[in-house]
């Protein structure tokens, strides 16, 4: 299914003391690794919003193979785990410069109208998009 690679620095604010990336870092990598997955099919975050639609994390899971560390480059691998409907579940994959597997992880974001604030099934134009 549709899958996007997102690569970034490692600053050195997102390190702890011993120049490891602190964990709580992780999700938001995935947030970049599904922004750019989204804004490569041609949408954005403000673009949902406009037309009502707010996506909330309602599950993540995060598993750690190895550290990344200040000044590494990490690639985040963002992929779609099935067609979405009232929910959409993405997978991730981060390795550094030299390949190696450092995290894999996952996460379930909900399909939400901005004014009711009730579950709405995934919107046609998103559908559309991932059928081409």
């Amino acid at each position: 299914m549709h899958d996007n690679i997102s690569t970034i620095r490692i600053r050195y604010s997102e390190t702890d003391q011993m120049g490891v990336v602190y964990h709580g870092n992780y999700a938001q990598f995935f947030e970049i690794g599904r922004t750019e997955w989204l804004r490569n099919l041609g949408f954005s975050y403000k673009y949902m919003e406009k037309t009502g639609v707010m996506l909330p994390v309602v599950s993540l899971n995060c598993n750690f193979k190895k550290s990344a560390f200040y000044d590494d480059f990490i690639t985040i691998k963002t992929y779609l785990k099935k067609t979405p409907t009232v929910k959409i579940e993405f997978n991730y994959e981060i390795t550094n410069q030299n390949n190696i597997l450092l995290c894999t992880g996952s996460t379930v974001l909900a399909f939400i109208n901005s004014k009711t604030k009730k579950p709405i099934r995934c919107p046609e134009f998103l559908l559309d998009k991932l059928k081409n």
